[in-house]
């Protein structure tokens, strides 16, 4: 059995260019046997920016949380439930301003928990979300891989590597705002690394 965990973060939800390009992949994934999929898309809005209530919430013991703290919890409990049972994580992630959109760290916010997914030792934090794999469907308006403006690919390798991610590959659709052709022609070039990652 392989687990997947499919995260969409654009604004524009099923239709925009990332989450059909995770689509795609996960389809040719999810047609072998013993595959199984749980989807998440962030663009419904049920993710609301982290409050200092909720954090506090986590920080306090399970067998002392009051009933609202109980609540506050629950949400990052699932989220991070969600991440272990995952043998592989795709993210479909657009480019924002030079960034990831905000429902996506929202997320990240709340899988990112000192003692449940990354601890501080003496040597530094340490990871504990290892042995699995992220593949990353980053789409962008202009052209910005290898360049010091994409900042957003630093982040996210850094971010999921604090959480113990190391497995990480991506696949970019750049220029997908420079022209039709342009826009094309970066859609059948992801749609060919999808085949070559799959093969």
């Amino acid at each position: 059995m392989s687990n997947i965990l499919v995260i969409y973060s654009s604004i524009n939800g099923a239709s925009g260019h990332s989450s059909q390009l995770a689509k795609d992949y996960v389809a040719s994934l999810s047609g072998r046997s013993g595959v199984s999929v749980v989807e998440r898309n962030l663009s419904s809005g049920e993710l609301g920016h982290l409050s200092a209530e909720e954090m506090a919430a986590w920080m306090t013991p399970a067998n002392t949380r009051t009933e609202e703290q109980e609540v506050l919890a629950s949400q990052s409990d699932l989220l991070i439930e969600e991440v272990k049972a995952a043998d592989e994580i795709v993210l479909a992630v657009p480019m924002y301003n030079f960034g990831i959109p905000s429902v996506l760290k929202a997320w990240f916010d709340r899988i990112a928990r000192a003692g449940v997914t990354f601890r501080y030792t003496e040597s530094g934090p340490v990871g504990l979300l290892e042995g699995k794999r992220v593949t990353i469907f980053a789409t962008r308006g202009g052209m910005y891989q290898g360049t010091e403006l994409d900042t957003q690919s630093q982040y996210l390798k850094h971010f999921l590597g604090f959480i113990g991610l190391t497995d990480v590959r991506f696949v970019y659709a750049e220029g997908l705002n420079m022209g039709e052709k342009s826009a094309e022609a970066a859609l059948i070039q992801a749609k060919q690394k999808i085949v070559e990652l799959i093969a």
